[in-house]
């Protein structure tokens, strides 16, 4: 399987408690090779972005049980698996069986980037699921152990793409940002979870130049993506 090297990192993470979807297999929900096909995704996605003027690398925390553990891309649930892919013309499908599972995150992360033409690249600080102990099925914040692989992992992934910003979806994923993003412009928007959803909505349109969602959703980020690429990715 010819992945690109930073993918072969982050598939040899392991830790306790810890799923990590380019290597692991999980028996209940995944087809015989869903680990080797969300790898192979990834790295897809990795190789076209790093041709490709990146406008921002939007941050999570950690990949999550009904989103990133299931497709391996960032931010992703089972319904736009594939929507996320074709941003990047490559090819990806959902590599569960059973029901298509929902995340609501995601659906608010892409409700917002399906209004956005700029390159936006997903990622989280941790890039793996961290659950607790004996109960795959949840979700637990990355510790202190975790958190320096996942921002030694950030570090590499910025240094490949070069983008022009970090947008860090929550505090947590500004902390690490800020810590490791070095030139990169860091921004904070609200994590759209636990009631912060129109305060996410509102930061992201105001930093893409979205309008308001009951009016027109005319979009001025495509002029901004091609003055970027104009200036800063010739």
């Amino acid at each position: 399987m010819n992945l690109h090297p930073f993918v072969k990192a982050v598939a040899s993470l392991q830790f306790e408690n810890a799923f990590n979807p380019y290597a692991d297999r999980c028996d209940v929900y995944d087809r015989y090779d869903a680990p080797q096909r969300r790898a192979r995704a990834l790295s897809a996605v990795v190789e076209q972005a790093m041709q490709t003027c990146v406008d921002a690398v939007w941050i999570g925390r950690d990949l999550g049980y009904r989103g990133g553990r299931r497709t391996g891309l960032a931010l992703t649930d089972d319904v736009h698996v594939e929507r996320h892919a074709q941003r990047w013309n490559v090819r990806a499908e959902r590599q569960t069986k059973g029901e298509v599972v929902a995340e609501r995150t995601a659906a608010v992360i892409w409700g917002m980037l399906d209004q956005i033409d700029a390159a936006v690249f997903l990622w989280n600080v941790f890039p793996l699921h961290p659950h607790d102990a004996g109960s795959p099925f949840t979700n637990r914040q990355h510790n202190a152990r975790e958190r320096r692989a996942g921002e030694e992992m950030l570090g590499l992934l910025l240094e490949l793409l070069k983008p022009r910003r970090v947008v860090a979806v929550g505090k947590d994923a500004f902390s690490a940002a800020s810590r490791v993003a070095g030139q990169y412009p860091v921004t904070l928007v609200r994590h759209p979870s636990y009631g912060g959803q129109r305060q996410f909505e509102k930061q992201v349109g105001d930093l893409y130049q979205l309008r308001s969602r009951t009016g027109s959703l005319a979009l001025s980020a495509t002029t901004a993506q091609s003055e970027h690429s104009a200036l800063d990715c010739a």
